[in-house]
């Protein structure tokens, strides 16, 4: 049984919207980022906390599913190809929503003492809140297409978050190392 809960479009949309929150305003008013960013991430776990328990009242094998919008149609009929931009929560992505946003919000909380006083503080948090909506993107994909590209957002961000501090050359290189693949 799969039923349509739009819980999962705001379980990744509030990360993602602390992104823009720190990218636009984050240096302009640096004390709201350590409350925006562990505050989004810590609503997200709420959610999906919501989610979960509507999901334990739902039948064995049941389902939430969100679908936003078609992405990608290519091919002819009678069998094209198309891909949504859709989530779905199931037993094993419960799990793994629940751990992004539970240890996600504990890192952000952890990040606000740890980097206090740190020129690159609001883009520390664009990176971290970046990182999140990417791991939710990853695990709530409803399609490999959409799942390929939580991959690659988090290669991304673990690129950014390796070598914030990329002043000084180890951890620079310390970054690529977390880049994905390219030709040499």
């Amino acid at each position: 049984m799969v039923i349509e809960s739009a819980l999962l479009r705001w379980i990744v949309a509030l990360p993602a919207l602390g992104v823009l929150f720190h990218v636009f305003v984050g240096n302009r008013a640096p004390a709201s980022v350590k409350l925006v960013g562990p505050g989004l991430v810590g609503a997200a776990f709420a959610l999906a906390l919501a989610a979960t328990a509507r999901l334990a009242g739902l039948p064995a094998g049941g389902a939430l599913h969100d679908r936003l919008y078609t992405w990608i149609v290519a091919g002819a009929p009678p069998h094209p190809f198309h891909a949504d931009v859709a989530f779905r929560l199931d037993a094993l992505s419960a799990v793994m929503t629940l751990v992004v946003t539970g240890v996600g919000f504990l890192i952000h909380v952890y990040s606000v003492g740890y980097m206090h006083g740190d020129r690159g503080f609001a883009r520390f948090f664009a990176y971290l809140n970046l990182f999140t909506t990417a791991m939710l993107i990853l695990v709530l994909a409803d399609n490999l297409v959409l799942l390929f590209v939580g991959w690659e957002g988090v290669g991304l961000c673990s690129y950014l978050l390796i070598g914030f501090w990329y002043e000084k050359p180890e951890n620079a290189a310390a970054g690529k190392k977390a880049a994905p693949a390219r030709k040499k």
